[in-house]
């Protein structure tokens, strides 16, 4: 199988990537490389895909671009999507708006148009547990009203979903969209909080804790969250006009993809120091705007369709997250 990953140079999109070639497919990455963070870190992450051999292509474009897009995908065949790539973080869409408008909303459009007009077996892409906003039934449900985000980021999230409800309906296309809870782990992102604080405490600087430190968020490895879109991938919803996870009757489905547990911020905090051999120090600050007290997803939905069980503890994944980081930085 040939699987064409957007955002192949991204925390996600790369570990995704790498786990297709291990077991055998075949991966055309696609990235616009943008300067959102340091790029260096998704240049390497591209030469550890290229060391897995030839089964890797990739080609930089930014798929936002759909004249772009399809020159660059000119000639070129693929099986499935899996389009995790996008215009991330909660506070930079405050700053930037305009960044999230052309790259999750026209971006999600072109990739979807890609899938129609290939006629693509199945499409699988990135939403967010944003969506939720300021919800305070939890845990997070795939069937709870999420008409309230906090963030433009969130309301991006949420159209995706809709337009790809609108594509299923009208064209049949299959697609699985996923709600993500706070991905972490080796390769990740440099603007979140455990590489901030792992940077920090390791440099002796002091961190800054949002939310006073009460937050409390579904951390979820890196490992599961590929195990979820690797189940959902291989398992295109079925066109059989059956309620899906969601509500859909089309073939589309909404998967929470998380951990399914809400830890402390703090907590995740205390790891990091033992794991790092130093204190930190805390600078306690107010809550941010667009950000939300709690996150917590119930993952019984794809549990049952799919079998998933996320198996990663904080205790286990943050440890190897730091070792990653003392690693790749000779610290």
């Amino acid at each position: 199988m040939r699987v064409l990953v957007t955002g192949a140079a991204g925390f996600i999109g790369f570990h995704v990537s790498r786990y297709l070639l291990d077991r055998g497919d075949n991966v055309l990455g696609i990235d616009s490389l943008n300067a959102y963070y340091d790029v260096t870190l998704k240049h390497a992450r591209l030469a550890e895909l290229g060391k897995l051999g030839s089964e890797f292509s990739f080609k930089q474009v930014d798929f936002s671009d759909h004249l772009a897009l399809d020159a660059a995908l000119d000639g070129e065949h693929f099986d499935s999507i899996v389009h995790l790539g996008a215009q991330a973080g909660v506070r930079y869409s405050i700053q930037n708006p305009r960044a999230y408008l052309q790259a999750n909303l026209a971006g999600h459009l072109n990739v979807i148009e890609i899938g129609r007009n290939r006629q693509v077996a199945h499409l699988v892409y990135a939403s967010s547990s944003s969506v939720y906003g300021g919800n305070e039934t939890l845990p997070f449900r795939v069937e709870d009203r999420v008409d309230q985000p906090l963030s433009l980021y969130a309301a991006t999230k949420k159209a995706d979903e809709l337009m790809s409800e609108t594509y299923a309906h009208l064209y049949r296309l299959p697609q699985t969209g996923l709600r993500f809870f706070t991905v972490y782990g080796p390769w990740g992102r440099p603007d979140m909080a455990m590489w901030l604080f792992t940077k920090a405490i390791l440099d002796g600087q002091p961190i800054e804790v949002f939310g006073e430190g009460q937050m409390r968020r579904d951390f979820t490895y890196i490992d599961d969250i590929v195990a979820g879109v690797i189940a959902c991938l291989d398992n295109p919803p079925a066109d059989d006009g059956v309620v899906k996870a969601g509500g859909s009757i089309s073939p589309h489905r909404i998967y929470n993809i998380g951990n399914s547990r809400s830890e402390e911020l703090g907590e995740m905090i205390s790891v990091i120091e033992h794991a790092c051999g130093h204190a930190a120090n805390r600078r306690l600050l107010p809550m941010q705007p667009g950000d939300v007290r709690e996150t917590f997803a119930d993952i019984a939905p794809i549990q049952y369709d799919l079998g998933f069980e996320p198996r990663t503890t904080m205790s286990e994944g943050v440890p190897r997250f730091v070792k990653w980081y003392r690693s790749y930085y000779n610290k």
